[in-house]
């Protein structure tokens, strides 16, 4: 492992901030209005991102869009991949810039087959593997060490935006001694995120951006293929990988890992900076969580109940359909507010108190049914990694107070802008 701290360059920097305030809309008594309309309009005809100021995933594609607000209803779309299903991302996601791999943006036999062939490259024992052999050593060398005589540091720019990506440079079994490449990889990653709001400049540099990434993803898949794919990285994992006697060509396998890039550079990110958030504004989770880490998942779900990073998911449906008595038209958008339904007071008690403690109960911070994110196992292990080793490392962590603390803001993506903290050096 490199022992350079992994600081973003400016235009990473910069990215990052980009695609933020592309999506961050205006979110000020944003849980009154959700609220308003789990009780008053559960289903609501238009895009409430758009009217929040906020790009959407929905995009701009002329037919109706509906936007729904409660746990049940959402639950409900995200499971019936039959009726509401997920194509419409290959017109407005991600999948405007692929040809090929997309699993989100499958329905069907297909995505069963695509998603039995992944799948096993990132179950929970794949990920402790990765845990010990690339996520641990990497964020403590890279990112915690560097850090332990400044005493002081802001840690979306200086560990957020950063690990994420680089454990997934890491584990698809990228050099390692390349950081110009990597923030490359990670500058053009971002550059794809921003592309998807309507905006004809940004979607022209999120396509060049994309195509850029494919030359060298693609070498790197071939010369893995060509060495026997032996080894227990991402990349040679997908080149063994079998499902009913299907396998994935290069070109799907560089599809794929050009789609992880961008997921990575953000919802990890964020949610790593909600945690912290979190746990510096309840510093009684804080201190139970320094005594006991088996409490970490437990911070960690909650986290993403009460401030899930990409709070929309986007369907099509299949059929004219009703939900809470409301007619909706074949072929229209359905925008499933997940920032609504996680905080849904007839499935959460006191929906808006952050407690570690709650019963758990469905929430869709990494999605549901057959479209639960393939990466969700992977983003866990690197936030607990990283909040764990800061906690580990830094003597006495705790809020500058030379800073205004953090904020989580965001309509569609949520996260602080940043967390600036302090601890006792040696």
């Amino acid at each position: 492992m490199s022992n350079a701290q992994m600081t973003p360059n400016k235009d990473l920097a910069e990215g990052f901030a980009h695609v933020g305030a592309l999506f961050a809309g205006d979110d000020r008594n944003i849980e009154e209005i959700y609220r308003d309309h789990r009780a008053n309009m559960p289903v609501m005809k238009g895009d409430i991102c758009a009217e929040l100021g906020a790009a959407s995933f929905a995009g701009d594609t002329g037919r109706p869009i509906y936007t729904i607000f409660k746990h049940a209803d959402v639950m409900k779309v995200l499971r019936d991949t039959r009726t509401f299903t997920s194509g419409i991302l290959m017109e407005t996601g991600l999948g405007q810039f692929l040809d090929g791999l997309m699993i989100t943006g499958l329905d069907g036999d297909e995505h069963r087959q695509l998603r039995g062939i992944l799948q096993p490259s990132f179950t929970p024992a794949v990920m402790e593997e990765w845990r010990e052999t690339y996520i641990r050593p990497l964020i403590q060398t890279s990112f915690v060490e560097p850090l332990i005589s400044l005493g002081k540091a802001e840690l979306v720019s200086t560990v957020g935006v950063m690990f994420p990506i680089h454990v997934v440079y890491a584990v698809l079994g990228f050099p390692d001694d390349d950081p110009a490449a990597l923030e490359t990889f990670a500058t053009k990653a971002l550059r794809v995120l921003g592309g998807m709001a309507n905006d004809p400049e940004a979607k022209r540099a999120a396509f060049h951006a994309f195509q850029e990434l494919y030359d060298p993803t693609l070498a790197a898949v071939q010369a893995r293929r060509a060495s026997g794919a032996e080894g227990s990285d991402l990349i040679s994992r997908l080149i063994r990988a079998e499902f009913e006697g299907r396998t994935l060509s290069d070109h799907q396998i560089t599809n794929f890992v050009r789609m992880m890039l961008p997921a990575a550079s953000e919802t990890t990110s964020r949610t790593f900076a909600i945690m912290m958030t979190h746990l510096f504004d309840h510093p009684e989770v804080l201190e139970r969580l320094r005594a006991d880490r088996s409490l970490m998942r437990k911070v960690l779900d909650e986290s993403l109940r009460h401030d899930a990073v990409a709070t929309f998911k986007v369907r099509e449906t299949q059929t004219e359909v009703t939900i809470q008595d409301v007619t909706i038209p074949k072929g229209s958008i359905i925008s499933a507010c997940v920032g609504s339904a996680n905080r849904d007071e007839t499935v959460f008690e006191n929906p808006d108190v952050f407690d570690i403690d709650r019963k758990q109960m469905a929430s869709f911070g990494f999605g549901f049914g057959a479209h639960m994110c393939i990466g969700m196992w992977l983003a866990k292990v690197e936030i607990e990694e990283a909040v764990g080793l800061l906690l580990d490392k830094l003597p006495n962590l705790r809020l500058d107070p030379d800073y205004p603390r953090p904020v989580v803001r965001g309509v569609h993506l949520r996260g602080p802008e940043a967390v600036h903290v302090i601890w006792d050096t040696p």
